[in-house]
């Protein structure tokens, strides 16, 4: 019986014979973690990049510094951005991305704390959705590698439009 998302992913991943990779920020790694923590995710998960700086997710990723300095690191051209990179560097059929303000500083009226954004790359197009959360840092780490994760999941069920 498959009980986690990261089981679910594998059944999928491993049935199509499609490759994943992830671009994070805030979750610095988690969403890595939680995939690869499934044994066999080798066969299936080619890679992640945890670009917490600008810096990194410039000359890592490829994201474009005009979007970084109009839109910010969380954003959704930044995660778009950021996904397309992973994808690409990885050479996967699917690339899952993140950025947001994990806390308890760094937010601002326009963006507060728990601010986050995740990106989709895929042969069929690109997703971005984001959300808001109000856990303490710990817990929006947490509520965003379950998002990430679940974003996958729901363009293999065919539920992103």
């Amino acid at each position: 019986m498959i009980v986690t998302l990261e089981e679910k992913l594998r059944e999928y991943l491993s049935a199509r014979g499609l490759k994943l990779a992830a671009a994070e920020s805030c979750t610095g790694g988690l969403v890595s973690d939680r995939i690869t923590n499934i044994s066999g995710s080798s066969e299936y998960f080619m890679g992640g990049v945890v670009s917490y700086s600008n810096e990194a997710k410039a000359n890592l990723l490829g994201v474009a510094w005009d979007t970084l300095n109009v839109y910010g690191a969380v954003s959704e051209a930044t995660v778009r951005e950021m996904a397309r990179g992973a994808r690409k560097i990885f050479d996967a059929d699917i690339a899952v991305s993140v950025s947001g303000i994990a806390g308890p500083g760094g937010g601002t009226p326009e963006k507060p704390v728990g601010y986050t954004w995740f990106g989709l790359s895929t042969k069929d197009g690109e997703w971005a959705r984001h959300f808001i959360w109000d856990g303490d840092r710990i817990k929006n780490k947490q509520l965003s590698s379950e998002a990430a994760l679940q974003f996958i999941i729901d363009y293999l069920e065919g539920k992103l439009e």
